[in-house]
């Protein structure tokens, strides 16, 4: 594990050097942001071929509205029912979870990267780098122990708070125009049945963007910075990719 740490704080600390020149002090938090979005952008075939299993999954509706009805006193011939049409239509229900998966080995090794003191058993150089003076390694409450909220390093955090919730604001306008227009049908379970609090849940799924800004507050500043960019590049991907998408199908894909 200490080997793959050393070898991973290598790439973050030659993309920075790639950077220097340009973005000088910035470099380190320069190249965790392209980091971010190389990571996001290896992922996108994933997030694209979701997309396309989403709305294929949202045409089987009636059919599964029917099989349901059709099995209602048998949940388990239901359930059977369900995987046999998905199977006939090549639909995977779980496929809409891969891009989200394969994200989170990179958000933790970040966060790991500047969380540890030492890396392969030497000092981690890379807790000396900052952005615009607030240490990549610290957490926010550090920013407001050394100056308060409107501090040279409070003043990063309140930055990346403001682009969280410009962010989140767009993704909740987006989502409660796109769940007037298409009211979401209630779920219901294998028994046909709604599921109990699933109401309340497709009511709270607009605000749920908002949550991002505990996760930046309680991070490392690098980590932080890979959750705004990754939260940005989703807002914008899941905009593009469903644009012509129901309200149920822009609610339920992965927000990271």
């Amino acid at each position: 594990m200490s080997a793959f740490m050393s070898a991973f704080a290598g790439l973050v600390g030659a993309l920075a050097d790639l950077l220097q020149p340009l973005l000088a002090t910035a470099s380190t938090a320069a190249a965790i942001v392209l980091f971010t979005a190389l990571v996001r952008l290896a992922v996108h075939p994933l997030s694209r071929a979701a997309a396309r299993g989403q709305k294929a999954r949202t045409k089987l509706q009636p059919q599964i509205a029917e099989l349901r009805k059709k099995h209602a006193g048998n949940p388990e011939r239901m359930q059977k029912a369900l995987m046999e049409l998905h199977a006939k239509e090549k639909v995977s229900p779980l496929s809409g979870c891969l891009p989200s998966l394969l994200q989170m080995p990179a958000f933790f090794l970040l966060y790991h990267l500047f969380s540890s003191q030492d890396i392969g058993g030497e000092p981690n150089r890379l807790l000396g780098h900052d952005l615009l003076g607030a240490p990549l390694g610290e957490r926010w409450h550090h920013a407001l122990g050394e100056g308060g909220p409107f501090g040279p390093q409070g003043l990063v955090y309140l930055g990346l708070f403001a682009i969280v919730a410009a962010v989140a604001t767009f993704n909740y306008g987006r989502t409660k125009r796109q769940m007037a227009a298409n009211p979401v049908t209630p779920a219901t379970g294998p028994d046909g049945q709604p599921v109990p609090g699933m109401g309340a849940m497709t009511k709270l799924m607009p605000m749920m963007s908002f949550l991002t800004l505990l996760s930046v507050a309680v991070v490392p500043l690098a980590a932080a910075l890979y959750i705004v960019t990754s939260t940005t590049w989703t807002a914008v991907e899941r905009a593009y990719l469903y644009r012509d998408a129901p309200a149920t199908e822009a609610a339920v894909a992965p927000a990271l």
